[in-house]
């Protein structure tokens, strides 16, 4: 019986492993992942971004970038159910899309919204706290970014390669703040990413806590500088 159910589990599991690991699933994604930039492209050729376009670019590249940001955060809790390990091959290019939305964001910023007026610019991130976070959440981004490769894990190694790279939980906390207090009556949504970003970093504390407590119940590995010795 137990034979059966691990072979029907198998054979279940064959289908799914094959779309993931397809070539032609992660080309899908990678157009799926653009449609918010065309439909911003249509809405902007046809005249359907409302009264003020800047703010309509503005909010739907900042939600956009949110909304990546917590897909990719998703990945380590899904991978670990069983027959969806493989959905880790999408989490760079989920990621790499969390950047690319937040540079198009912070570019309607400095250009549509402000004219690459430098001087203001930095008046509005030294005095408006929605701003300083938001710019926060970009900036911890950019290492993410410029690190996302086999080459960059390689040289920092994996363990310090992961450590930087958690720093995406505090650019998702930073542009939830940035977002809460961007709007000003209805918080409805900000609440929903936080609700999100709150459950997928509770699960990272918790995972990292199990993680410690086995290691630390296994003790020291025996041949191992600073283990005990007889």
């Amino acid at each position: 019986m137990r034979a059966w159910t691990c072979a029907s589990i198998s054979e279940g599991a064959a289908p799914l492993n094959s779309f993931l690991t397809s070539k032609w699933t992660k080309a899908a994604l990678f157009l799926l992942c653009l449609v918010p930039l065309g439909d911003l492209v249509w809405r902007g050729l046809h005249d359907e971004m409302g009264a003020d376009p800047v703010t309509f670019i503005t909010h739907r590249t900042g939600e956009w970038t949110l909304r990546f940001l917590v897909l990719t955060l998703a990945i380590s809790p899904l991978r670990k159910i069983p027959r969806l390990s493989l959905l880790i091959r999408f989490r760079r290019m989920l990621g790499l899309f969390a950047f690319f939305y937040v540079c198009l964001h912070f570019t309607t910023w400095i250009w549509l919204d402000h004219s690459f007026a430098w001087a203001e610019m930095w008046k509005d991130i030294h005095k408006r706290p929605y701003i300083t976070v938001g710019f926060t959440g970009f900036v911890l981004l950019i290492p993410l970014a410029l690190t996302a490769t086999r080459g960059w894990i390689r040289r920092l190694g994996g363990r310090r390669w992961q450590m930087l790279h958690r720093a995406i939980y505090a650019a998702a906390i930073a542009g939830v703040v940035h977002y809460y207090w961007l709007v000003k009556s209805d918080v409805r949504r900000p609440l929903a990413y936080a609700f999100l970003v709150t459950i997928l970093l509770a699960w990272r504390l918790g995972h990292g806590i199990e993680r410690l407590r086995k290691r630390i119940s296994a003790g020291p590995v025996p041949g191992k500088k600073g283990s005990a010795t007889a």
